[in-house]
Parts: structure tokens; sequence; C-alpha cells
């Protein structure tokens, strides 16, 4: 592919902000990108916005970018919204990066921004239900619940599962196959959500930045079994944002900080048979960006994935071929995807820890990755960070999500 490179990132705290709008989080994460990129707004050429709920929280349904960036000087140039469940922010800039390539601009930016904090914790639970074939909502639980059969949900513990969105319900099915299939434990599970609370204890940024231990995970409040609270995402707000250059204006403002997209995949997934993993649609888009980057996940130095729950992970390092498939529990335990590990994955403190404002997600992940390469994320950095792979899926179709974005960067010098 074409070589584009992201020049600046910039991103805000995520967490409960109940003082900050949409577009206050949004500006102040593009702010801070065009800062760190070196150009002014009046130099980007296009932009993509990301945001996906903001219509179900606010009832702003349409032209959600131009509203919330009017106040920066970006002159008229094309404002493209995007909304792709939790793989939104990413699509966005897949988007940005497309621009660039046709020749659109030389650059262009992708911004995510959500807020989804409300006094009526109700309606941010609510907000989750958009994401998945409401049509046939009935179908699809009872296709969820025979992915657990031979794996039930020990007796008394369903009482005392707490209020919790759909989406955990679908991650406790996702699990629970797992479990039936492969062995794979609950205490495996925890020892990933430990691990990322823990690196999140060093990202300014992280929501929560207290470490736990694997009992102390396991002793927790149960969210929908096998997931207890510090397994599962929390609800946030944030924005984040990235500058997309071509190789030519790459050069002209300097490759000292810059990341090169070796490659970006974005999939629809649904369309295979419950027990085919092998053709799981994260699977497939990851094998497609590693043939695109000329990669193997050998080459991967680290992964920021997306674990709205600790099981999230435990199947991507599978799925990403970092370790057979039903190995990835055992994967966790030896300590290879933490800091210091082979492979370590959400250095940033993950979904879990650092928050999930589901439309600015995709993005946070990028700014993780691109600190990384540059050697500047202090306490959690990668030794020698070259190469750095994001996945970020979105939505629900069949028994698999229905986005998946696949992104792999390179450090440029």
């Amino acid at each position: 592919m074409e070589a584009v490179y992201v020049m600046g990132v910039g991103m805000t705290p995520f967490g409960r902000h109940p003082g900050l709008s949409v577009r206050d989080m949004a500006i102040a994460a593009v702010t801070d990108a065009l800062a760190d990129a070196g150009i002014d707004a009046r130099d980007v050429g296009a932009v993509t916005f990301a945001n996906a709920v903001q219509g179900a929280m606010e009832g702003q349904f349409g032209i959600r970018g131009q509203v919330a960036l009017r106040d920066l000087p970006f002159d008229a140039v094309p404002i493209i919204n995007v909304e792709n469940a939790c793989a939104s922010a990413t699509t966005a800039l897949h988007l940005a990066m497309m621009q660039v390539q046709s020749g659109q601009t030389d650059i262009a930016l992708a911004v995510g921004a959500e807020k989804m904090v409300h006094p009526d914790g109700a309606l941010s639970m609510a907000a989750f239900e958009g994401s998945w074939d409401r049509a046939d909502r009935d179908n699809v639980i009872d296709r969820l619940r025979a992915l657990g059969r031979g794996m039930e949900t020990p007796p008394g513990e369903a009482a005392r599962e707490t209020p919790h969105t759909v989406f955990m319900d679908v991650y406790g099915a996702f699990a629970k196959f797992h479990m039936a299939r492969y062995g794979t434990t609950q205490r495996q599970l925890a020892v990933i959500a430990a691990k990322n609370h823990g690196h999140s204890v060093h990202n300014t940024r992280s929501q929560y930045r207290k470490a736990f231990t694997v009992d102390e995970v396991l002793a927790a409040r149960l969210i929908a079994w096998p997931m207890t609270l510090p397994m599962c995402s929390p609800i946030s707000d944030g924005a984040a944002a990235a500058v997309v250059v071509s190789a030519a204006k790459a050069r002209e403002l300097g490759l000292t900080r810059a990341a090169r997209i070796r490659a970006a995949v974005l999939m629809n997934g649904g369309r295979r048979a419950d027990d085919d993993l092998e053709r799981h649609i994260s699977r497939r888009a990851s094998q497609k960006a590693y043939t695109m980057a000329g990669l193997g996940p050998q080459d991967i130095d680290l992964v920021e994935c997306h674990d709205a729950t600790a099981f999230g992970e435990l199947q991507q390092s599978e799925l990403l071929g970092f370790c057979a498939l039903g190995e990835g529990g055992a994967l966790a335990e030896s300590g290879a995807t933490a800091l210091g590990g082979r492979i370590p994955f959400n250095p940033s403190g993950g979904l879990e820890s650092k928050g999930h404002p589901i439309g600015a997600t995709g993005l946070g992940q990028i700014f993780e990755l691109v600190t990384q390469l540059r050697g500047e994320a202090g306490a959690r950095q990668v030794e020698g960070a070259r190469m750095a792979l994001a996945e970020n899926g979105g939505g629900l179709m069949g028994v698999e999500e229905a986005a998946v974005a696949i992104t792999i960067l390179e450090r440029a010098s």
C-alpha cells in the first residue's frame, strides 16, 4: 500500500467527565494532535469524525462532526461523520488514510469523541442496544445461549450478577463457549485483568489506575459470569485524534516521531458457523493485514486489542496468531503478554482500565501505539518497540463482531 504516516496524536484522559461536552473533548484532542504534528487546523484538507451514541444520548443524530468542531478554523473542508459501533474511531482513521492515498489531500484528520456517562445510568447502558440486530433480538439471544452449553453459570451465581450492558452477556457467552471447548478458567481471565490494571497505574490518561491482585479480581463484584467488575470495561467519556499525512508531507514535516501505517484492514463479520473459529473475522482480518504488511505475528512488538472484557484479550491473542486456539489463557499465565514479556498486550491498561468511550476507543489505541513507537511511554514503555498492532472490534453479528479493524504501525525512523 502507498506509504501513509500518522504524524500527530492527541487524547484526553478517559473517564467520567460530567462538566465536559463532546465538543469540549473533541476540541482538546484535536488541538493536541495538531500541535503534536506541528501543523495548524488550516493545513488540514479533510476530517473524519467518529461518534457512536450521541444520537441516543443527546438526540444529536446528524452532523455530529460539524457541530463538535465548529469552533476550530477548518474552513470549508469535508467533514465526514462515521458510526461503526465500537470500531467507529479506527474506521475514521481508515477513511482519513484513504483521503490521503487517493490524492484528495496530503493531510487528513481522524477524530473520535464520545459522551457516555449520564445521570441516568440506564440510558448509558441502553445506548449499547443499537449495535446488534434488534429486529432479530430473540434469535440472537438463543444463539448466544447455545454457545454456553456445557459451561452453564454455576448455581447461585446468576443471582449475584449486577446490572450490566447487553454486551457483557455477549462476552459471557463467548467465554463459556471457550471454557467448555478448551478448558479455559475464570482464574486465567483474572490474570489478564490484573495484568492490565497493573499496566494502567503508569498511564495518566487511564480512567482507573489501581492495581489488583488475581485474587482481588476474582473476589470482586460479579457482572455477568464468569466476568467480575475488574474484568469489564467501564462506561466512559473521552476523545482522541490522529493526523494522517502522505509520505511527501511526512518527509517535509520530519520523520523523527512519525509512525508509518504498514497495514489497515476493515472487515464485516457474522458469516461463519458458531464453532468455526478459523474463520473468525478477527483471524481473517489479521491474516490479511500481515500479508499486506509482509509480516507475521513474530514481527509484532506490542498489541493494543479490544478488551471490552478480559475474555476479549484472551480470544484476540489466539485469533491474531500469537498462540494456538485454546492457548490464550496459558499464554497470559506465562507472563508473555505483560510488560517485559514476549508480546505485551495493552500496555495502556486496555479498555478494562483505560476506559471505553466507544466512538473514541480505536484512536485511543493508536495514541498508545504511536507513543510506544516513539519511545515516549515512560514506565509502561515496551523496550525496543518498532512494530505495533491494534485490533478494534465493534457491534455484534451472529457470534462475532460486526466490524473488525486491524492496523499495523511501524516506527518511521
